[in-house]
């Protein structure tokens, strides 16, 4: 994979956040900022995946029926 360089403006406490982190796990802060990157992506990248399955779901019309959303929000309130 190539790597290509950017550049951006952060706030200088977490530039000095981290240098904190990258100096605890003795790692420079190209790779904290990389792992944080990667982390961040995966998690969008994930949450649009599912909206989109959202979004395919109700357009054919798989919707939860009234009974399994009470028991599924009773379940999750502890609302029995």
């Amino acid at each position: 994979m190539s790597k290509e360089n950017i550049t951006f403006r952060i706030d200088s406490d977490q530039k000095l956040a981290l240098d904190a982190i990258a100096a605890g796990i003795n790692r420079d802060r190209s790779y904290v900022l990389n792992e944080a990157v990667a982390a961040y992506l995966e998690m969008y990248q994930w949450q649009i995946q599912e909206i989109k399955r959202g979004i395919a779901e109700a357009d054919a019309g798989d919707f939860a029926s009234d009974e399994e959303v009470k028991a599924t929000f009773a379940k999750l309130t502890n609302a029995d």
